[in-house]
């Protein structure tokens, strides 16, 4: 596997890749890797000829108080996974490579990026939506993967893409879970045993939520029930459990439309986000 670190670099590889008629897939991640970036670069191999990955960790995209120092950096692990999975290509830019003196572009996705996770964390999709605009226009690739862990970031993601005329098809990847069905997260490594313990309650509470709306149940009561549950069972807040359309994150549900049951809560120091789809008959 082969590492870049400069954009220069990069486009001169994947340009004498597409010259040969090969066709690209990227892996936009920022490291400390798990099984469900495994499934993505999984995924990104066998949608094309070769596959591309991205080790960034995005400074925009983390708010004040957040853990943008103390997130785990371990360059030498991260590659090892990526060329045991297939990944061609490795591109680890350093800050200054992604954002030079005087970076003053943003990309904001209005609407879809303003709401839940948008609301909670102010600046969170503006970030991200600007270093994958970013990296897409630098790699060019036919394909781009995503997980559905982060489903609205997937979704403002595509809706991005499209509004700026990308040419690259934006897959998205699905959960990964241990056994418990707790969600597969960097973020998972600063729970303490008891947290761990108790955090696959979080998703059983999502489950049981998108089950109730699927036999019709009310939806407003059921996600207050699943509010009140979520708490009684230890966790510290609960940013939101919300049953939304699964395309455009709106809370009328029509009739025949696929829905999608997201939350976020906070265990200890460590918040946790979730979703799950509504069962169809």
């Amino acid at each position: 596997m082969q590492i870049v670190r400069t954009i220069a670099d990069l486009r001169a590889t994947l340009r004498d890749w597409r010259q040969a008629g090969r066709t690209t897939a990227l892996v936009p991640t920022m490291g400390a890797l798990h099984e469900g970036h495994m499934s993505l670069a999984r995924t990104a191999v066998a949608r094309a000829d070769d596959a591309v990955a991205t080790l960034f960790v995005n400074p925009k995209q983390f708010g004040q108080g957040e853990d943008f120092q103390q997130y785990p950096r371990d360059e030498a692990a991260d590659a090892a996974q990526f060329e045991r999975e297939g990944v061609k290509l490795l591109f680890v830019p350093d800050t200054g490579e992604v954002y030079p003196p005087g970076f003053a572009t943003r990309v904001h996705v209005d609407g879809i990026g303003d709401i839940l996770e948008g609301a909670h964390r102010p600046g969170f999709f503006t970030g991200v939506a600007t270093v994958v605009t970013k990296l897409l226009v630098q790699a060019l690739p036919d394909v781009a993967v995503f997980g559905e862990k982060d489903y609205q970031q997937l979704l403002v993601i595509r809706r991005m893409a499209r509004d700026l005329d990308l040419p690259v098809e934006i897959v998205g990847g699905e959960t990964v879970r241990e056994p418990d069905g707790l969600a597969l997260s960097s973020r998972n490594a600063y729970l303490s045993a008891d947290e761990r313990a108790q955090a696959p309650l979080f998703n059983r509470a999502l489950t049981e939520l998108a089950s109730a709306v699927a036999a019709g149940e009310d939806v407003g009561k059921s996600s207050e029930a699943a509010r009140v549950a979520i708490l009684a069972v230890g966790f510290g807040d609960v940013d939101y459990v919300t049953v939304r359309d699964a395309e455009t994150l709106s809370v009328t549900l029509e009739p025949g439309r696929p829905a999608r049951v997201l939350g976020a809560v906070r265990l200890g120091t460590t918040r946790l986000i979730d979703n799950v789809p509504v069962p169809t008959a």
